[in-house]
Parts: structure tokens; sequence; C-alpha cells
């Protein structure tokens, strides 16, 4: 039985941070996308652990987080990047590590060198492109605390919670050890959205036969991967009025995008709606979501694992959990009690 880290999971991208050399041997820092493509972030620096200057830097160091806006009580925006993993440090591949080795060893060699920095260079280190962050684990059974005090205060967007295997390796794909949980109505899906039949009419311009009206609301097909760019269509997409009207102010074309869902208590799948209204398109990610992925989503939906029935089972999480890291604690030495028997030296002695 594994023991897991619970995290919150926030509504940002999810992408790797790549350290290197750059011209002449100086930093450089990539930003890496779910479609493999690399950006060059400029303005980043993570001194070295041994460097009391800490001029010097990482390189050959490859991190796993996520960028998010956070609003400042100034009511202004962050960029932060928060880190959850890291699987390589300095070329030394760390993702054999369980979990909560691979986190101290970055925390350890990365991030306490970086706060240093930001406490001696504080103006330089505000013009960073972004701030880093780790991203707080709690134990799984912290429900109380992440529904009454960490979530309603977080300075970003959060659709539901992460519980990660804190002794496992890093896996890329699908980690089967990754449970997610999110509120009935952030149970999403990513699908391919394919614009359908658009209404007809006549033109009255003295011709035969009616024509398409593309102003008008077309119906909206989803399309479920099933790999090696196998589309097949899942099921039509409910958008209202209002809804159409902002996707078409964006201006942009819609066919063939990924366009985040979820399901009403209508049994209708809805699009996730972005602040001015209009539909979320994921256009972060190469394809929308497996089929394989869909089912489980799918299962959650039916299952309906609430906010509460977390909470219910707390005091046993917690048990479990007390249990397996007893059983983990080495035993305790055996003392073996020195005894004489008619003037004999005592045993051992």
């Amino acid at each position: 039985m594994c023991s897991y880290y619970l995290c919150e999971k926030s509504d940002g991208i999810r992408c790797l941070l790549y350290c290197a050399y750059g011209d002449s041997k100086t930093e450089a820092h990539y930003i890496v996308d779910r479609k493999n493509d690399y950006y060059y972030v400029s303005g980043l620096h993570f001194p070295h652990q041994e460097d009391a200057d800490l001029l010097r830097f990482h390189v050959d160091t490859l991190i796993d987080g996520e960028l998010v806006w956070d609003r400042m009580p100034d009511g202004s925006r962050k960029l932060r990047y928060l880190v959850f993993d890291c699987l390589v440090l300095d070329g030394k591949h760390l993702m054999e590590r369980t979990l909560d080795k691979r986190i101290a060893y970055f925390n350890e060699h990365v991030m306490k060198p970086y706060r240093k920095l930001a406490n001696k260079w504080r103006e330089d280190f505000e013009n960073m492109p972004f701030e880093v962050m780790m991203k707080q684990m709690e134990k799984a059974y912290a429900f109380e605390m992440m529904f009454k005090d960490k979530l309603p205060n977080l300075p970003h967007g959060n659709d539901g919670l992460i519980f990660t295997c804190r002794h496992s390796g890093y896996v890329f794909g699908t980690d089967e050890h990754i449970l997610k949980w999110k509120p009935a109505n952030e149970n999403s899906i990513d699908f391919l959205l394919r614009l359908g039949q658009f209404p007809s009419f006549d033109p009255l311009d003295g011709e035969t036969g009616e024509i398409e009206d593309y102003e008008a609301k077309p119906t909206f097909d989803l399309h479920v991967y099933y790999g090696d760019d196998n589309y097949r269509p899942f099921a039509a997409l409910h958008i209202t009025d209002e809804e159409w009207e902002a996707m078409k102010r964006l201006g942009e074309v819609l066919d063939c995008r990924i366009i985040e869902c979820w399901k009403d208590e209508q049994g209708r799948w809805r699009p996730k709606l972005e602040s001015d209204g209009s539909p979320r398109f994921r256009d972060d990610k190469k394809d929308a979501n497996h089929i394989s992925t869909v089912k489980k989503v799918l299962e959650s939906i039916d299952d309906g694992v609430s906010e509460q029935d977390l909470m219910d089972h707390t005091r046993s999480i917690h048990k479990a959990w007390k249990m397996r890291e007893d059983a983990q604690k080495p035993a305790a030495p055996q003392v073996l009690k020195e005894r004489t028997n008619s003037g004999a030296p005592p045993v051992g002695k």
C-alpha cells in the first residue's frame, strides 16, 4: 500500500522548465509545453547551492510544474511557476527515486539558494519573468485544512485535489498512482470540437435554393481521441445563444480545437467558461483526452464522491497512514541482559 501526498489542483498550464547552457556558457532556460514546443525564457537565475556568491547556476536540469496567475492583495496579477517535481538535477537523474526524496533534493539544492537570492537582491528578483515556488504537499488526510483554509484562500483558480504516491518513481504519460478528485461540476473532459450543420436560409436573391447562415448557431459535435490520430464522435455539445455570441466575438477559428467540457444535471455536455463568457479552449494541448481517460472521468462522475465523503473518511485514512509509517520504522535493537552463572563472566564479555 502507498501513502499519498495531497495538494490542490491548480487551474494553470502544465509545463516543464529546462535549465541549460546558452551561448558562451551563459545561463539559459526554456519552458516546454505539452505539445513539446520550446519557449526561451530570459531573465531567470537559479543559483547553485555550492556558490556562496550565488553566481554559479544549475544546468542539465528538468523541473515539472505549472504556470498560474496569482491575484495579489492590491488587485494586480503575478505570474508564478509552481514546482511539484524534479526529473533531473545537474545531470543527475532522479526519476527512479521516490517523490519525497525528489522533492527534498530539489528543495535543498535549488529552492534554498533561490530564496537566498530573493533576500539578497530583491530588486533583481522582482524583475524576473515569473516567481518560482514549491507547491505545498500535505498528508493525504488533511481534508479539513484543505477545504476550510487552503482552497478558499488560494490566489489562483482551482478545480480539485491531487493525490500522489510519495514512494513511487516519476512516470511519463499517465501515472496510475496519481488520483484526482474534483467537485461534481469540475469533472471535465477535453474533447475535439467539430462544427456541424449551420442553419440555411433563402437570401431572396432571385436564385433557387437556400444557403448556409454562417452567423447563425450551428450544431456542435464532440470527438474523443483513440490514439494514432484516430478521433471518433462521442456526443453533442450544448451551447447557449449567449455563449455562441461570445465565441463569435473571439474572431478565431473554432473548428478542430480542444475544448474543456462538463456534464450538467440534465446530462448535457456543456463548455467550461472563461471570465468573458467564452468557452475554454485548451490550445496548450496537442490532443483531446484519450478514451481511457474519458471512461475514468465518467466513472468519477457516476461515483459522485463529495467533499463530505472525503471528510467522513479522514479518521480512517489517518489511521492507515500511521500504521504504514509505524511499519516502516526500524525495529528497536534487542538488548541482551547480562547474566552470571556460578561466578562465570557475563555473556559477551
